[in-house]
């Protein structure tokens, strides 16, 4: 009897991962379209920036009024991973889909993955309501759901499956989680294609120099940059939010607040290239010379837009900082520029997240084989030098890096 069981547990774990990973890249097709009508519609309308302040008071407020748990975005979902309380309510879904909608309209600068990564979290935490799901199988569904959420808004579903196991730091579930994180990631970026919805090609334009010990030393020299500007992204972050919960204590009037700072630097000095997604830049960044504070700049742009209370993500801006690091890496390090571009692309994003691996497996998906041990060897880098703290505040850090900082001598204070 034991072999039918173990079957049809199999077989469960097989349909439900699809049909999350169907759901999840469906509405991210939607998503997407719609975020690429309200990017085009705000850059050949830039006035809609001084609505950024009304935008914000708007978001404020429905998050005051009607978020209830789903405030927490993405850290709720680490922690009812980690310590199972309630449901995440269904509205999340819907709440991070108009926020983010409305963020990108009037020129916020913002990413997306945080709104995949709810919407799969919350579409497939349902899953758990209607099959009475024990905790164990609850979270494998959200693994599944975040994988989904994440292959479908940037088409990299082997790095989207193994980021949700990475950034929940699964442990001993890891392999249980493995096949269902898999076949959803897999199944969101195909129901997402049925759509035609085009995701953003990046690639190398010159011939990747072959790997050597110098090639190495080059590439451990910048995983160091990256790995400290992503430290700078989350202390930013963190030190932007405690700003604006000191001095401001009704929530709506935060986002207002900031959109009237975000806005008025904008519009007075003419500074469009931040806001937003900024991906024509990110592509650019791949041939072209940047300036020295573009990263700097975007850093400070996002972290203040999103503590604020805007909604949205911080990875594609993360992308941005890191590429645009990359490029102007170029006069320093001799390596090709677009290696060092894509190194950064996804190295930055490392650190900020914690999830080397996870990054790795995405260069390969979005660069090519080639370059693999040189976005390795940075990827992990930037993993050890960015520090504790990351963009998930919730997140938990596994024992290989604090293993790691005692075998250097580094105390936790340190870092």
């Amino acid at each position: 009897m034991q072999q039918p069981l173990n079957s049809f547990i199999f077989l469960r774990w097989i349909a439900l991962s699809l049909a999350i990973g169907f759901i999840v890249g469906n509405i991210g097709a939607f998503f997407l379209s719609s975020l690429q009508l309200v990017t085009d519609f705000r850059d050949s309308h830039r006035s809609l920036i001084w609505g950024l302040p009304f935008a914000g008071f708007c978001i404020g407020y429905c998050y005051h009024r009607w978020g209830g748990t789903a405030v927490g975005g993405n850290n709720l979902l680490l922690e009812e991973y980690r310590d199972p309380q309630a449901i995440i309510p269904w509205k999340m879904a819907p709440l991070i889909l108009f926020s983010t909608l409305v963020t990108h309209l009037f020129g916020g600068s913002a990413g997306r993955e945080g709104t995949a990564v709810q919407i799969g979290g919350s579409i497939a935490d349902q899953f758990t309501k209607v099959f009475h799901l024990a905790i164990a199988d609850r979270r494998i569904c959200l693994i599944a759901g975040i994988a989904a959420g994440f292959s479908a808004v940037f088409g990299t579903p082997a790095a989207a499956a193994i980021f949700a196991l990475e950034v929940l730091w699964v442990g001993k579930n890891w392999y249980k989680a493995l096949i269902p994180s898999f076949l959803s990631a897999y199944m969101a970026i195909y129901s997402c294609n049925l759509w035609d919805v085009a995701h953003t090609h990046y690639h190398i334009p010159e011939l990747i120099p072959s790997f050597s010990a110098s090639s190495m030393a080059y590439s451990l020299l910048a995983g160091i940059a990256f790995g400290l500007t992503a430290c700078l992204f989350a202390r930013s972050q963190s030190f932007f939010s405690s700003l604006f919960t000191r001095w401001i204590s009704y929530p709506p009037f935060r986002p207002l607040v900031g959109g009237l700072i975000l806005a008025t630097i904008i519009l007075y000095f003419g500074i469009y290239k931040y806001i937003g997604l900024g991906i024509p830049t990110i592509v650019a960044s791949f041939s072209v010379a940047m300036e020295s504070y573009d990263f700097l700049l975007m850093l400070l742009f996002t972290t203040f837009t999103l503590a604020a209370g805007f909604k949205g993500g911080e990875v594609t801006p993360l992308f941005f900082v890191g590429a645009t690091l990359g490029n102007i890496l170029f006069g320093w390090i001799p390596l090709p520029m677009g290696l060092l571009a894509a190194m950064g692309f996804v190295a930055v994003f490392a650190g900020a997240t914690h999830t080397p691996l996870a990054c790795t497996i995405m260069g390969v998906e979005l660069f090519g084989l080639p370059s693999v041990l040189y976005i390795a060897v940075a990827c992990f880098t930037a993993y050890i030098c960015s520090g504790n703290l990351g963009i998930y505040s919730s997140q938990k850090i596994g024992t290989p890096k604090r293993q790691l900082y005692e075998f250097l001598g580094i105390t936790k204070k340190a870092v």
